[in-house]
């Protein structure tokens, strides 16, 4: 584990996975420590994977002022790291939650970046609906053992007012979360709690209002390539929206992973990897003019 001083002084945690190209890789949850990505199905073996613990979640320090935590306030520690790294220029990863935050990176300091992966994002950040057709998704399920149980917790979810209410349904809910609900996947949401920061999970969106206008320019006018991927059974974010909110990016390739939910490196680690690592492979150093819509 690595510290940097963010711009406000506070103590922030990142740690270092693999050989290779550098990608910067946010964490989501929203207040769950980096741990939870692993080494993002293998692609470490392609590239230095640099995963900062948000403030206030895993080795990075809780500040004071937990308003500090909302993702747009959030925007500067990114920046922060870029500089400690020494980087001019990033390829930028974000999940779930940490996607919105790559997104307002990516319309704040559209010049910082190489590319821009994102990986099962909420569209939170950008003022999108993120579970466009998730009761279809979620019935489609309709045979699995977990399944009544976990619509039960579902809805439990969907009206709780905070993440320490909507915690008691965690884990009842989790198997809608995974392509697979098997041993890995188990163990991985049963990691969660331990590896959950409450307060940064309330502060993360509390009183947050996107100017969705200027996003849809800084983000309609991005210089650089965007990979989008979404899990054919994920609920947050459905591959409808992600299919919806494709059209934020001048230039975008969408790809929907088969069988795959909210992590989808868990469910087919070769599929995402490789996925990810040939969309790299494939970006080169972008210029002022915004290049030509790529579809999938």
């Amino acid at each position: 584990m690595e510290f940097f001083t963010s711009y406000d002084g506070t103590e922030l945690a990142f740690r270092t996975l693999g050989s290779g190209p550098a990608l910067l890789c946010l964490p989501g949850g929203p207040g769950r420590a980096g741990e939870y990505l692993g080494d993002l199905g293998g692609l470490s073996a392609d590239h230095t994977l640099i995963i900062p613990d948000t403030r206030g979640t895993g080795a990075s320090a809780l500040p004071a002022d937990l308003t500090s935590c909302r993702v747009d306030r959030l925007v500067p520690d990114v920046e922060a790291l870029r500089e400690h790294l020494g980087l001019d220029r990033i390829d930028l990863l974000g999940h779930s939650a940490g996607g919105s935050l790559a997104m307002l990176y990516a319309a704040a300091h559209p010049d910082r970046l190489t590319s821009l992966t994102l990986i099962t994002p909420s569209f939170a950040g950008v003022g999108l609906p993120s579970d466009l057709g998730a009761r279809e998704v979620i019935a489609a399920r309709a045979t699995e053992p977990w399944y009544a149980e976990a619509v039960a917790a579902y809805e439990g979810m969907q009206s709780a007012t905070s993440f320490a209410e909507a915690a008691r349904y965690r884990f009842a809910f989790e198997p809608l979360m995974y392509g697979r609900w098997d041993d890995t996947a188990r163990a991985h949401a049963a990691a969660d709690p331990a590896q959950r920061s409450l307060p940064v999970s309330e502060h993360y969106y509390a009183g947050y209002r996107p100017d969705t206008e200027a996003l849809r320019r800084q983000l309609g006018a991005l210089p650089c390539p965007v990979l989008l991927l979404a899990g054919r059974l994920d609920l947050w974010p459905t591959a409808a929206s992600a299919t919806a909110a494709a059209a934020l990016f001048p230039d975008v390739i969408l790809t929907v992973q088969p069988g795959a939910g909210h992590y989808p490196w868990l469910d087919d680690p070769a599929a995402l990897s490789g996925m990810v690592a040939g969309f790299l492979a494939s970006t080169t150093t972008t210029t002022t003019t915004p290049p030509a819509r790529r579809t999938p």
